[in-house]
């Protein structure tokens, strides 16, 4: 009997979960669960008998090799630091390994182990890495064979609150899959775009004005992914004159993402004995040491002194306009001016009202968002109490987040992809663009736990059915791999709403 373990089952392994048990019932295998704290465990009122649970932390080494060696595959939902131990008990094994994380350095400094014991270690299967590689290998595959030459390529991904439940000033909540928010960009980014490769460092990342239009969605704010560039080998893509990797969030959030990293919140180093400390005791300990006084003043002086001066010349305007007879008042409505480039454009004076009006408006919604998001985040809690020990600013902040910014039960929570890839067939421009938007059931059958575990259980099926050939360390880039997973996604309501046109 074929034996599938899944080790570091927690919330965001109920899909995955799901899917293995209706395939064990189906293929006669066995499903060993195990997990940290009992979460998968209440949730199985009545267990089929080929399924057992165990709760054993992953630093067991006895038991956690006990468990590998008795599986066939072995899927990890743990954290990434964890990864390497599995992977090194699964090559010891002679086991095959699959997980939604990246490939670290000590998984590639295992491949030629792998290779040469004919075992599948099969990263980056969930859904951002994961699906995004298939949907994007699936067009890309097609468009060679067609015969295009693809030019550029932009993929964005996120996982976001339902509209129905967005009620906080973050515009966002935690899923089951947050291992560490806190420290999503920390690195910078590098990417390329227009024949020039960008590196953004990590204070530059979250910028609210950088946006892309969603289908049915509307505009949603994108920052760069740690390393583009990575990908463009890999995807078969290594002249392509941009090339795109992202996270997609809320515009709300990287605004205030942005504040958070300018007051160093997401600091590592371990400065603060948190036993016994609230988190607005916390908050005034941290600004202390990091100027808040002096960021909220320039913050709101710059916001402050801009919209007083829109405002002067937006008075002066229609002081003007009221004084102006009637033949003048024509004559100021349109005009010329000249741009930053020395060109003339034409201007309309009610146009260059509304956009002053919009642009204060602007300004203090940006004053009034910026503290409104802190004291969600507790800068004014007095009876949450932290009793984390010795804690760094970003430990702290994980913790706000966590209490403060959990998907609740009633919650759904909504997972966002779309890739843009240009390509020139016979002398033609095309634009080639996959968009999905999947909404989840609850706090626990979530958009992100579906499309994050079921590409692992589709491929685990895969393999055991002898229906992939490859061997070695790899990411789902293979026609073997993303055309039955992508299959029995759409199967399961996880389906692409896809359009080609000519665009020039």
């Amino acid at each position: 009997m074929n034996s599938i373990l899944v080790i570091g089952a927690g919330h965001s392994a109920v899909s995955l979960i799901e899917y293995l048990m209706k395939e064990a019932a189906y293929n006669s295998w066995f499903i060993t669960v195990a997990e940290t704290y009992p979460v998968i465990t209440p949730l199985i009122t009545n267990p089929p008998s080929h399924l057992k649970t165990v709760i054993i932390h992953p630093d067991n080494e006895p038991g956690r090799q006990q468990l590998i060696a008795a599986a066939d595959i072995v899927i990890s939902l743990l954290p990434a630091p964890w990864h390497t131990f599995i992977a090194t008990d699964c090559l010891r094994f002679n086991k095959h390994f699959l997980t939604p994380a990246n490939i670290d350095d000590t998984l590639t400094g295992m491949q030629p182990a792998i290779k040469q014991q004919k075992l599948l270690f099969l990263c980056e299967m969930g859904l951002n890495p994961g699906i995004d590689h298939m949907i994007a290998m699936q067009h890309i595959h097609r468009i060679k064979a067609n015969g295009g030459t693809i030019t550029s390529f932009k993929s964005h991904c996120g996982g976001l609150i339902s509209p129905e439940n967005d009620d906080n000033p973050w515009h966002y909540k935690l899923t089951g899959i947050h291992h560490n928010p806190v420290l999503a960009g920390i690195d910078g980014a590098v990417f390329k775009e227009n024949g020039a490769v960008h590196q953004l460092s990590y204070e530059q990342l979250f910028d609210p004005k950088r946006v892309i239009h969603i289908p049915h969605l509307g505009y949603l704010a994108w920052y760069p992914n740690c390393d583009s560039l990575h990908y463009m080998p890999l995807y078969g893509l290594p002249n392509a004159s941009t090339f795109i990797r992202s996270t997609l969030r809320y515009p709300e959030f990287c605004f205030g993402w942005k504040n958070i990293v300018e007051l160093k919140l997401t600091d590592g180093t371990k400065r603060y004995q948190t036993d016994g400390l609230t988190l607005q005791q916390f908050f005034q300990e941290h600004f202390a040491h990091h100027g808040f006084g002096e960021w909220i003043e320039k913050q709101l002086t710059a916001r402050f002194a801009q919209t007083k001066q829109l405002l002067e010349k937006l008075q002066q305007l229609l002081e003007a306009e009221q004084e102006a007879n009637e033949e003048e008042r024509k004559a100021l409505q349109d005009f010329m001016m000249v741009d930053n480039n020395g060109q003339l454009m034409d201007v309309n004076l009610d146009s260059i009202k509304s956009q002053a009006a919009a642009t204060v408006a602007g300004q203090m919604h940006e004053a009034n968002l910026s503290m409104k998001q802190l004291f969600f985040l507790g800068m004014d809690d007095d009876q949450t109490i932290i009793n984390k020990g010795n804690c760094s600013a970003a430990d702290v902040l994980q913790f706000a987040m966590e209490k403060k910014l959990l998907l609740q039960p009633a919650d759904k929570d909504l997972v966002v992809l779309h890739h843009e890839i240009g390509y020139e067939l016979e002398g033609t421009q095309h634009l080639a663009s996959s968009s999905l938007v999947v909404k989840g059931e609850n706090h626990l059958n979530t958009a992100m736990a579906k499309t994050t575990g079921l590409p692992l259980g589709i491929a685990a099926k895969q393999i055991l059915l002898g229906r992939i050939p490859e061997t070695g360390l790899r990411i789902p880039v293979m026609s073997s791999v993303y055309i039955p997973v992508l299959q029995e996604l759409e199967k399961n309501g996880i389906r692409f709403e896809e359009n080609d046109c000519i665009i020039q």
